[in-house]
């Protein structure tokens, strides 16, 4: 990652904060495509998640729901296939969804540090605890994709810039807060689920980044554990 200057920092994150499981989340809108006739190898599980009749055959209308989630979430080619990314982005909602309102279930992120940032990169999660509290979240992120892997460990948020833009993507990145090198929560303007993730920043929707900002500050401790799917 770059190094960060006051004005015009070197933010290598074109990603940013999040907004909590039950808000539906909009993606930058994908062209339209040509619905395929053909049926994926994630058919049935596909059909099961979009609440369509399960009998592993694509059909007409399976393609046009299929093609709809695809086109919300930047999934692209957006042709209604049933393949392992649109499964794999359903798969792992479903497992955000069944981690309810007990994220730190496991203690990986510490509970002896006062108030702290907590980012599960298996699961794509970030919250805010104080001690074993829960403050907010958990709340989907989008972390960084293969090659740009945004770094595990106990770090502090070094630097806050509200209005920042990145000197290298030339990308606005709202409600910056710095934690190690280029690498920030901030909000974007895609969906949390929108493969294959960011340049190594914790993205966020724009209500998570303003909530992210009012409760944390400079010095604050982040946790950043597990392993992004695919990375």
């Amino acid at each position: 990652m770059g190094d960060i200057r006051r004005r015009g920092a070197v933010a290598l994150g074109v990603t940013g904060l999040v907004a909590p499981l039950t808000l539906v989340l909009g993606a930058a809108p994908a062209q339209a495509a040509t619905c395929t006739t053909q049926t994926g190898p994630y058919q049935k599980q596909v059909e099961k998640f979009l609440g369509r009749p399960v009998d592993g055959r694509q059909s007409a209308a399976d393609c046009r729901a299929i093609q709809a989630f695809q086109t919300k979430h930047g999934i692209t080619p957006n042709i209604g296939y049933a393949g392992s990314v649109t499964w794999g982005v359903m798969d792992l909602m479903n497992k955000q969804k069944a981690v309810g309102s007990n994220p730190n279930a496991a203690r990986k992120c510490p509970t002896n540090r006062g108030r702290i940032a907590c980012v599960n990169l298996t699961l794509q999660l970030s919250w805010i605890q104080d001690g074993s509290r829960l403050v907010y979240g958990p709340v989907p992120v989008r972390t960084g994709r293969n090659g740009y892997e945004t770094r595990t460990g106990l770090k502090k948020i070094y630097w806050r810039d509200i209005d920042h833009v990145s000197s290298i993507y030339n990308v606005p990145m709202p409600y910056s807060q710095f934690f190690d090198g280029g690498q920030a929560f901030h909000s974007v303007n895609l969906s949390m689920w929108n493969p294959p993730g960011s340049h190594g920043c914790v993205n966020m929707t724009t209500t998570t980044a303003k909530k992210y900002w009012s409760l944390l500050k400079n010095g604050d401790d982040v946790f950043v554990y597990g392993r992004k799917p695919g990375t």
